[in-house]
């Protein structure tokens, strides 16, 4: 872990809106995580899921608050879809550090409320499966990495 969460950060502005010292549309806040809406909403219903504590990147949160997030996320998502708002189907999305497209540097996850025609395209997957895949054994390798890193190889 590189890291552990602070209590806050009075130069984040989750941080604040977590404190209070910042306007917020809470839908849904226990001891881990709030949900709140997203001041710069790409669809009706956008919403982030945010831990309590402030930690910059995943490699930061303990795994129980991760966890906690993505089960949130999930549950903000199901709620999404039986709130009479257009949502037929929802991404989960979360940018871990500015070079995968982090602005807010306390973790978050994006909650999209998705239709057919709402002209959001999610395009970074689609550039990168339109070329070529690399030989097995690259892929492979790869795996190898990670576990090892893991510990489980």
């Amino acid at each position: 872990m590189s890291g552990s969460p602070k209590p806050f950060d009075p130069t984040c502005i989750f941080c604040r809106i977590i404190a209070g010292q910042a306007p917020a549309s809470v839908v849904y806040r226990d001891e881990v995580v709030v949900a709140f809406m997203d001041i710069r909403p790409v669809n009706a219903g956008h919403l982030l899921v945010v831990p309590l504590g402030h930690a910059v990147s995943l490699a930061d949160l303990p795994a129980p608050d991760g966890r906690r997030m993505f089960t949130v996320a999930q549950q903000m998502a199901a709620a999404l879809r039986r709130s009479g708002l257009r949502c037929e189907g929802a991404n989960l999305f979360l940018a871990d550090g500015v070079a995968a497209g982090q602005e807010v540097l306390h973790v978050h996850m994006h909650v999209l409320p998705r239709f057919e025609e709402d002209n959001l395209r999610l395009t970074g997957f689609a550039a990168v499966r339109s070329h070529a895949p690399p030989p097995r054994a690259d892929i492979d390798e790869v795996a190898a990495a990670i576990r090892d890193a893991l510990g489980t190889a």
